[in-house]
């Protein structure tokens, strides 16, 4: 089955053609990172509107760097949900529109299960079961994950998510949008020693993560760093350097209590900070010692990309799960989705 996955659930649109017999045949991804930098975070009809210009364009280009026309495909899959309402309404509309087309059936995917099931697209899949690590702009959430739609919520923020901190402290720190590269970058020149931020919610049992508190936390070190109301640059990689280790060891503690609770020994971290190297370098260094492993997907799959859509469509669809009326949902738990039926 050849399917067609489209993403334009925020700020990225994502096209990919996934074939359950050959695997990924050709993926391709616009940013608008341009577009909405000049205002610090991302503009929702600005973002619709820009879906609307590159949707098509990248469907026709990802089709001929196939080598395919557009009646070769077998199925369409689209981004449902969650996400920004306008954005996700202009991938529906297209991906509805096409399948009524050509005749073919298509299936509206959640956002989530997509980066969940993105390391899936590598050489060296995970197998069922195992702990999967959601951790973006919007999502910092500590899943159990069964198979395929089976999903049981072990804890998540209760604030702001990890990405969106990284966002917000990248502001502090008057680095450009998007934040969380801008930080780990300045974060290199940073002193490891000169400050030691809090590990929220590390000295208590449970799995949730809250980010909010050492967010405020950084402001008040900058603030008290200030003079006539400047930073020096060490000052500030100092404190992007304190802040990023602080989110690190609060993910890797909590990835490694889920493990130890659930007894998994497989563990999955997927979403936009799913790049940031030290993350990863910490979480392959606590696994080791458990005996377990992390699953990764590459670079340009830890953002938003269609790629991750039409895997995670193809999965369902050959199921026999369909989309029948277009219903995009801007809010849509991760604990709602069920397995396939057969």
């Amino acid at each position: 089955m050849r399917v067609l996955g489209i993403e334009t659930s925020c700020d990225e649109t994502g096209v990919a053609l996934y074939d359950t017999d050959h695997g990924l045949l050709a993926d391709a991804l616009y940013s608008q990172v341009a577009l909405h930098a000049e205002f610090g975070g991302v503009v929702p009809e600005l973002a619709s509107r820009d879906h609307t210009r590159k949707l098509l364009p990248l469907v026709d280009q990802v089709l001929a760097e196939a080598g395919l026309a557009k009646q070769a495909l077998d199925a369409i899959a689209y981004t449902a949900g969650p996400g920004l309402v306008g954005a996700l309404m202009v991938g529906a509309c297209t991906a509805h529109g096409m399948a009524r087309a050509l005749n073919i059936p298509l299936l509206g995917v959640h956002h989530m299960e997509g980066h969940l099931l993105a390391p899936m697209l590598e050489a060296e899949p995970p197998a069922f079961p195992f702990v999967a690590l959601l951790v973006s702009g919007g999502h910092t959430q500590l899943v159990d994950v069964r198979g395929l739609g089976d999903y049981r919520l072990l804890g998540e923020s209760v604030d702001d998510a990890a990405g969106e901190a990284f966002d917000k402290v990248a502001k502090m720190l008057d680095l450009p949008y998007p934040g969380g590269p801008q930080v780990a970058a300045l974060a290199e020149r940073g002193d490891t020693t000169r400050f030691r931020f809090p590990r929220p919610m590390t000295d208590r049992p449970g799995l949730d993560f809250s980010f909010s508190g050492l967010k405020t936390h950084t402001l008040t070190t900058l603030r008290g760093l200030e003079t006539d109301g400047a930073l020096d640059d060490q000052a500030r990689a100092d404190v992007a350097r304190a802040f990023e280790d602080a989110v690190v060891d609060t993910l890797v503690i909590k990835c490694r209590r889920a493990l130890k609770a659930s007894g998994r020994e497989r563990l999955v971290v997927a979403g936009g900070v799913s790049a940031n190297r030290r993350l990863r370098d910490g979480l392959d260094a606590a696994l080791t010692k458990l005996g377990a492993r992390a699953f990764y997907p590459r670079g340009r799959f830890c953002t938003d990309n269609g790629a991750m859509i039409a895997y995670a469509g193809a999965c369902r669809l050959l199921a026999g799960e369909r989309t029948a009326t277009l219903q995009p949902r801007p809010r849509w738990p991760l604990a709602e989705l069920t397995p396939p039926v057969a």
